[in-house]
């Protein structure tokens, strides 16, 4: 699964302005799945979102799905570190998780640092459904990315020990 040159000139072109913005490069100093890095892990987003746009003729807004992929996981910290969330108790302990919590925490990040569309909006903020049941994809943009999460989560995870992620 790849992009061509052209392909991938045009999604580096389409995300410059973020790619070279220091709040997205943050992204690089945290783990995300095995030793890649959270800026990592959008980037193979994006780039398979753009694969499957391209790929399966699903005719989706190019500049908005480029950029709620590079901005799906926009949090922040470290998710790894035990304790984060020890203030709350029971059930609410796991609607406070990293899994449900950080989505919205990704939107409200890229909405400070930047000026969203509500299609971007949604793209990050329902990236982990069916996790976050109330908050679904809303356009195919979304969709999209939704999937490319997945699927690059689930290899990122099963080869932990590439340097590289192998999925884009």
């Amino acid at each position: 699964m790849g992009l061509s040159e052209t392909e991938r000139e045009h999604l580096r072109c389409i995300l410059q302005q973020y790619e070279e913005d220091p709040r997205v490069l943050e992204m690089d100093n945290y783990i995300q799945h095995g030793c890649v890095t959270t800026y990592q892990h959008c980037w193979n987003v994006a780039r398979v979102s753009f694969w499957i746009n391209r790929r399966f003729h699903v005719g989706a807004d190019e500049r908005a799905l480029a950029v709620g992929a590079l901005l799906h996981d926009f949090y922040l910290y470290d998710w790894h570190c035990e304790g984060r969330f020890q203030h709350c108790s029971g059930l609410r302990t796991l609607f406070k998780m990293h899994g449900f919590i950080h989505p919205l925490l990704a939107r409200e990040n890229a909405e400070r640092c930047f000026a969203l569309t509500p299609k971007v909006g949604n793209i990050i903020r329902s990236h982990m459904w069916p996790l976050t049941l109330f908050h679904a994809p809303s356009c195919r943009e979304a969709v999209i990315v939704c999937i490319a999460d997945k699927y690059c989560a689930v290899l990122e995870a099963m080869y932990r020990n590439r340097q590289k992620a192998i999925c884009a």
